[in-house]
């Protein structure tokens, strides 16, 4: 079996200033795009057999500048679902929520069409993703990408590991970074975390 690729897009406003950006399609920034330029030699030199994408812009620009072709958009890959916590920053959920993580205590409940979503709810799509990507690797040879975003990524990653999703705390991924799942001995493992192109 090939090793699982996990891109986080590019920057955009919205994650540079720290704000929580779940269903809110920001664009990505000059810079994000210059991010996702970045990866395109670490595409390159592997052999990708199926790569997926979560619908929002931003990562759908950030798999076409990296340079993946017949992509698959899965609306399982779409960021945390922040509820009434879209759009602000832990700073400021910090100012009445002092002790507030989200990898615990989820958010707070927002409309009807973005209600929120709770740490074990974002456990349970990327365990339907991960199902997806065993699928891939059966049926095609090489690696198999998954182009999205940083909190899913990484409760995604927990759950690959075999750990609850509010594991995800522990594995930082910045903007416009690749890391790479693989196996040792059979056992799930991490292969490289959070890697930048060089400057």
């Amino acid at each position: 079996m090939g090793d699982l690729f996990l891109v986080r897009h590019g920057e955009t406003e919205w994650s540079r200033s720290g704000r929580h950006t779940g269903l809110t399609d920001v664009p990505l920034t000059d810079h994000g795009r210059d991010e996702a330029r970045g990866l395109v030699p670490f595409i390159r030199s592997h052999r990708i057999g199926a790569s997926f994408v979560s619908p929002s812009q931003r990562a759908r620009e950030t798999a076409e500048l990296i340079g993946l072709h017949g992509t698959r958009v899965d609306a399982d890959l779409h960021e945390w679902d922040y509820g009434g916590y879209e759009g602000v920053t832990t700073v400021e959920i910090h100012r009445t929520r002092p002790d507030w993580f989200l990898f615990t205590d989820g958010v707070a409940p927002g409309p009807p069409d973005h209600p929120g979503e709770t740490p074990e709810q974002v456990g349970e799509r990327a365990d339907r993703m991960l199902g997806k990507v065993e699928a891939a690797f059966a049926n095609t040879e090489g690696c198999v990408v998954l182009v999205a975003h940083g909190h899913f990524l990484r409760v995604l990653t927990a759950r690959h590991l075999g750990l609850p999703a509010s594991h995800g705390a522990l594995f930082q991924m910045a903007t416009g970074t690749l890391s790479r799942l693989g196996t040792e001995h059979g056992r799930p493992v991490i292969a490289a975390w959070n890697v930048r192109p060089p400057s």
